[in-house]
């Protein structure tokens, strides 16, 4: 005859009954919500200073997700969630080491790491990002440098395009990249006065650029070194006026033997054109 075997004791039933009541109770709301933004299935949002005034930084467990400008944090919160499907929070402050990262990026680290939440977005957009993250506080490049370096060089109007889709300006310095001309042309975070705005407070003087772009000014070069820069570049700034020379294109200061720096590398003229 078949004996039944006797149950097996559940794991529970060898717990303190303190145990237990915690195992069995559901965990609280701001315990999961915070769980679904490790994982980056929430996110999180909250001010940041800057030469624009209040922004918005929306992060999660993969990384930053987007800035945005706007009256406050109610209605960042709500345009992001929007835009990204994610319920997203606010919070009094960013993570101390988050600030602290972001702060150093916006006084000029171009080496610090931001991890950033770019789920969603082309690898030309991530590589049109990437490549200005290279370009150092208080110079400017025009998207045709972009489009070269990154080895698309017909493709400038596309990388305009991409920088016009950046979630996370300020952070990736969009405002850091000029039209093929020199002008500004537009940005992302409130249009071209915000970045007139963002380059001023870099140390750079906006209308003398325009106005040197209107006169065709494309290049500057030293008459006691020979090299051919950006107007911007930290070496053209160092020339003395009597020293500085303008160039229209790269290929008028080659016929006048200058040579193209190698640091800001404007042999992206050649390539884009």
């Amino acid at each position: 005859m078949s004996t039944i075997p006797a149950p097996r004791p559940r794991l529970s039933d060898d717990l303190p009954g303190g145990l237990h009541d915690v195992l069995a109770t559901p965990a609280p709301i701001h315990v999961r919500e915070q769980v679904l933004v490790d994982v980056g299935l929430a996110d999180r949002m909250a001010p940041i200073d800057s030469p624009l005034g209040t922004l918005w930084v929306a992060w999660n467990g993969r990384g930053v997700s987007e800035v945005e400008q706007a009256e406050n944090g109610a209605e960042a919160a709500a345009r992001h969630e929007a835009w990204t499907g994610r319920r997203t929070t606010i919070a009094d402050a960013l993570p101390g080491h988050l600030a602290a990262t972001i702060e150093r990026r916006l006084a000029g680290e171009t080496h610090v790491r931001i991890p950033l939440d770019l789920r969603g977005r082309t690898e030309f957009e991530v590589a049109v990002w990437t490549k200005a993250l290279e370009i150092p506080r208080g110079e400017v490049r025009p998207y045709g440098w972009i489009a070269a370096e990154i080895g698309r060089p017909k493709a400038v109007r596309a990388v305009g395009t991409a920088l016009g889709h950046n979630p996370v300006p300020l952070i990736v310095p969009c405002h850091r990249v000029v039209r093929t001309d020199g002008t500004i042309g537009q940005y992302s975070l409130g249009g071209p006065r915000n970045k007139r705005t963002i380059l001023a407070a870099e140390g750079l003087d906006p209308v003398a650029l325009e106005d040197a772009a209107r006169r065709g000014e494309r290049l500057s070069g030293s008459t006691t070194t020979k090299i051919a820069c950006w107007p911007t570049c930290r070496h053209a700034r160092r020339v003395k006026d009597r020293y500085r020379v303008s160039f229209r294109s790269l290929r008028e200061a080659r016929a006048r033997g200058y040579r193209p720096c190698k640091v800001c590398r404007p042999t992206a003229i050649e390539a884009a054109a």
